[in-house]
């Protein structure tokens, strides 16, 4: 039994198997280009993943180059470090000398492990003689907090001084390879004396101002 076509349906030539035939069509094309898009996202996925594979892969590189790179400038500012001591250390006590201190007795990498009193600390150079003491403190790049770190350092040689009876003046100095116009003022103006390299040599500056050099 045919199906019975309605007058807009005659007007226009269409049966319902023509718009069923449509309606595949259609379903066939929405679903063609569903797979389409479908391989598209796989497609970028896959290059999504790729890419990030990829830098996950330079950035390890990167990390493993800047840890190569640490460990050589670590290994290089050790060597500085060790050239700056033995180049400094030997000639302290004549240097300081010269302005007026007197120095009997010096020693390289004194040490304060007071565990009673919870008191640690270590200085590169300590001069000393029946008046006054001089910690030297010698660094390959002089930056600020090394200078306040300095300035606790001294504090901490103070106190354990108070609390073995040692008054005597404590002064500070910082040695340095490489030394900037503002470390440099900033080390004086807290009342240290500045050592810097010269050849083969190396040179005091001493802090001035109202109360320096600072004792402690």
């Amino acid at each position: 039994m045919a199906i019975p076509q309605t007058a807009a349906a005659k007007e226009t030539g269409l049966t319902f198997e023509k718009v069923w035939e449509m309606f595949q069509e259609m379903s066939r094309e929405t679903d063609r280009r569903m797979k389409e898009t479908d391989r598209q996202m796989k497609e970028m996925s896959q290059e999504t993943d790729r890419k990030l594979q990829e830098s996950a892969r330079q950035i390890e590189e990167t990390a493993r180059r800047m840890k190569e790179t640490d460990k050589r400038v670590g290994e290089l500012t050790n060597r500085y470090g060790e050239i700056s001591e033995h180049m400094i250390v030997p000639n302290l006590i004549s240097s300081f000398n010269t302005l007026g201190y007197t120095f009997t007795k010096s020693g390289p990498n004194t040490k304060i492990e007071d565990f009673e009193h919870k008191l640690f600390t270590e200085a590169d150079a300590f001069l000393e003689n029946g008046d006054c003491v001089m910690v030297v403190e010698i660094k390959t790049k002089l930056r600020t907090k090394d200078i306040d770190e300095h300035i606790r350092r001294m504090e901490k040689f103070r106190v354990h001084a108070d609390l073995h009876g040692d008054k005597r003046k404590y002064y500070g100095a910082i040695a340095g390879l490489l030394v900037s116009e503002s470390e440099k003022a900033y080390a004086l103006k807290k009342g240290f004396y500045l050592l810097q390299p010269v050849g083969e040599k190396f040179t005091i500056t001493t802090p001035t101002g109202r109360g320096a050099p600072k004792a402690w």
